[in-house]
């Protein structure tokens, strides 16, 4: 029977849409190399105000099933629980094209599908109240993922959550989030490309897994700024970018600024890159990579103002092997409560230091080790500039070994490179004296002005 468009203003299960796919776009769906076909929509939108779900759901269902893009004008749909089946895509009018949550727990969700386009769309969680670690849009298993050019807003739990997913976000544009933008759990193979993510109340991106194995995310590109760490915590929260657990996770190109903890903060990652990225005014530790690591290349990288630049540590947990090479680190700082911070580079065990410039550290340019956590660290090559120590080293009688060679040091305050007892110097400046007296120390071809 035809339905007229009093009918789709008035039925109490939210009318707005009727599909009225061409002959001509049926033609094209039956030609094997052909396009999907674009599905054209008589609609009446309800400016908010009258819920839309169930019909929605059914056009999406229809075209999914039918292999045409669900084209969605300007308008703001008044919608939640919406299922997204394998094959669906959807297109808006991008910033003109809302989907506002109404009564539900989410806007959309893809569970178990293949296939899940959504472009153009603006999603609108109104500071609804969500269930605990809700998102707005969410995916389940999912396959062939694709995000793109959408904006997500206004949550009261989570931007997007993914799990056991494989696909794209890029070009999206999320914020006002009380908890985290993304979220991504076992991904399957998934980029993070291109998005721009502020105004957090906990994290930005999470990469996490369940357990420790490869992951294999990308991250890249990406612009995020202001994010808090409103849930508390010494590190949990308030982060740039997240990875836990996750290997071969590779953090490229970002710019990230204004974020409570870190930047990129790597907690039991597995041959992770963090490489070219911009950094600044951050409130602890600018890139931590800490607890069981294993492996991480930490390149090119350009930090400015945080408390400490580059922190590679928790040999105690099991945490080693890195490269921490050609990064440009400066305007550090203690922080508040004097606890930690002032600290350009600080490495415990199997890494190789290299080719950095460190400017204004009040405490040390490199830090290395931390009474006898320390084991087969090389700091060699580095330009370090107007700090209170070039370099510590820790001598404990129980410390392993530490190559110091070929670096510059200008305007240090109290050595260019000092011995340590835990907090403590001791003995004289190795650049100008020989380190003879430490058993565990080779110093020598360095400069200190």
């Amino acid at each position: 029977m035809p339905i007229d468009r009093r009918d789709l203003m008035l039925g109490s299960f939210g009318a707005g849409l009727a599909l009225s796919a061409g002959a001509g776009s049926a033609r094209a769906a039956d030609t094997a190399d052909a396009a999907p076909a674009q599905s054209s929509f008589d609609i009446v939108p309800a400016g908010g105000e009258l819920d839309q779900s169930a019909t929605l759901q059914i056009a999406i269902q229809n075209a999914a099933s039918s292999g045409t893009v669900l084209m969605l004008p300007a308008g703001t749909y008044a919608v939640g629980g919406l299922d997204l089946p394998s094959g669906v895509a959807i297109r808006g009018v991008p910033g003109r094209t809302v989907l506002k949550l109404s009564n539900a727990d989410f806007i959309v969700k893809a569970d178990g599908a293949d296939g899940v386009s959504l472009e153009g769309l603006i999603l609108d969680g109104g500071d609804q109240p969500l269930p605990e670690d809700a998102a707005l849009l969410q995916a389940n298993q999912t396959r062939h993922l694709e995000i793109a050019n959408c904006r997500i807003f206004n949550s009261s739990e989570n931007g997007v959550a993914l799990q056991g997913c494989a696909g794209r976000v890029t070009y999206c544009e999320i914020g006002k989030i009380a908890k985290t933008a993304l979220f991504s759990n076992d991904a399957t193979g998934l980029e993070i490309a291109h998005n721009t993510i502020r105004d957090c109340g906990d994290n930005g991106i999470q990469v996490w897994r369940s357990e420790p194995g490869d992951d294999g995310t990308l991250v890249h590109a990406n612009r995020i700024q202001r994010i808090e760490a409103k849930s508390g915590g010494s590190g949990q929260y308030g982060n740039g970018i997240n990875v836990f657990r996750a290997g071969a996770v590779v953090v490229s190109n970002n710019r990230i600024a204004d974020c409570a903890y870190s930047a990129v903060r790597d907690n039991s990652g597995r041959n992770c890159q963090i490489v070219g990225n911009s950094c600044s005014r951050l409130g602890e530790t600018a890139i931590f990579v800490e607890f069981s690591f294993d492996g991480a290349v930490i390149a090119n990288n350009v930090i400015d103002t945080a408390a400490t630049g580059i922190s590679v540590t928790n040999f105690n947990e099991g945490g080693h092997l890195a490269t921490v090479q050609g990064n440009l680190i400066r305007n550090l700082f203690f922080r508040k409560d004097k606890s930690s911070g002032g600290i350009g580079i600080a490495a415990e065990a199997d890494c190789a230091i290299s080719g950095n410039v460190i400017e204004r550290a009040p405490g040390y340019g490199l830090f290395l080790g931390w009474y006898k956590y320390l084991r087969d660290i090389s700091a060699t090559g580095n330009l370090i500039r107007n700090c209170h120590i070039g370099i510590g080293v820790s001598a404990d009688g129980e410390a392993g070994f530490a190559l110091i060679t070929d670096n510059m040091i200008s305007g240090a305050k109290d050595g260019a490179i000092r011995a340590m007892n835990g907090p403590k110097p001791v003995g004289p400046d190795l650049a100008e004296s020989s380190a003879e007296a430490f058993r565990n120390l080779a110093v020598y071809s360095n400069v200190g002005i």
